[in-house]
């Protein structure tokens, strides 16, 4: 799980005015209507290196969705989510340009949901935004759309894993943004395997018993701990990705020849087959010539997978979904 970026002793947030004149909040999946009008309108955003995305990610929303109507459906209805990926100048190891991280997310998005978006907003500012900052964002820019149509204000929350809701102290973020985050906007945590929950809401209730109020805590029922670091390791080891991330992504990463050497890009024909696929897409960017260079006149159909597993594909399964 990619972790939301902590907002390191900043000051305290005010909107950015350096949208760039081509940016258009990302709106077409917004609910424009409550089921229940009686609800509060809830938008649900992730923020993160996203460096790829993955199922993990995606998942995360799902959960959300399912915690809020087992537990909260009186109260809220989910109307939309956002993924807002980091800017570039956030500097942290193996992150590809802002430009490929929105691109994967937004494939993502595109083809294994219809409901989520991406918010290229973040990413595309020339300064590093603290987390407090890209919540006013999308809530500004929702309650523009929203509230009119529904006669209320949208809740926006912060989505995120329990090791970011750990992280969550004094010297790591400003007090200023921790404040304005866990009342303004609140969080929905994900449960992480060696992340102790009920010790993270300790600690903040130490430092704020009004803090804890508006935290709800989500329990894995099917552990997941995929990470955007594991998956880099992965593919700089040659080895499959397959079902760990949207095949689109892996289609995308391929292309693009991301994440095989640490803070490099690639050409794409350097770059080895991902996951079970690898063939067919060998095949449809015609660099066969180049395997069979490195791997002499015997055909990859007869490549022994027993000793080569996971890292062929047959040319009809290029067509199936990630879903």
């Amino acid at each position: 799980m990619s972790p939301t970026h902590p907002t390191i002793l900043t000051a305290p947030p005010t909107p950015s005015n350096e949208t760039p004149s081509t940016y258009t909040f990302p709106s077409d999946r917004l609910l424009r209507s409550l089921e229940n009008p009686s609800l509060i309108p809830l938008i649900l955003v992730a923020c993160g290196s996203f460096s790829p995305i993955t199922h993990m990610h995606l998942r995360m929303f799902e959960m959300a969705v399912d915690h809020v109507r087992q537990n909260l459906s009186d109260t809220y209805e989910v109307v939309g989510g956002y993924i807002s990926p980091v800017s570039d100048r956030y500097n942290k190891a193996g992150l590809a340009s802002a430009t490929h991280r929105i691109r994967m997310c937004e494939l993502a998005c595109e083809q294994t949901s219809d409901w989520l978006m991406v918010d290229p907003w973040e990413a595309e500012q020339p300064d590093y935004q603290p987390t407090a900052v890209v919540l006013d964002h999308v809530a500004d820019e929702a309650n523009k759309i929203l509230e009119p149509l529904m006669g209320k204000k949208v809740q926006v929350s912060l989505l995120c894993g329990a090791d970011l809701l750990m992280s969550m102290t004094p010297g790591v973020w400003s007090v200023h943004d921790l404040d304005h985050i866990l009342l303004t906007y609140g969080l929905f945590v994900i449960e992480r395997n060696g992340t102790s929950v009920s010790e993270a809401i300790a600690q903040l209730k130490e430092l704020n018993p009004e803090w804890t109020s508006k935290v709800q805590i989500i329990r894995q029922l099917i552990p997941n701990d995929i990470s955007s670091t594991s998956i880099r390791q992965f593919l700089r080891l040659g080895l499959s990705v397959h079902y760990l991330l949207p095949w689109c992504v892996i289609q995308y990463i391929r292309e693009k020849g991301l994440y095989m050497d640490e803070g490099k890009e690639k050409r794409p024909s350097s770059m080895p087959p991902i996951g079970r696929r690898g063939r067919a897409l060998q095949e449809q960017q015609q660099d066969r010539q180049h395997v069979q260079e490195k791997d002499g006149p015997q055909s990859l159909e007869t490549v022994d997978e027993e000793r080569h597993p996971r890292t062929l594909l047959r040319p009809e399964d290029a067509t199936q979904s990630s879903n």
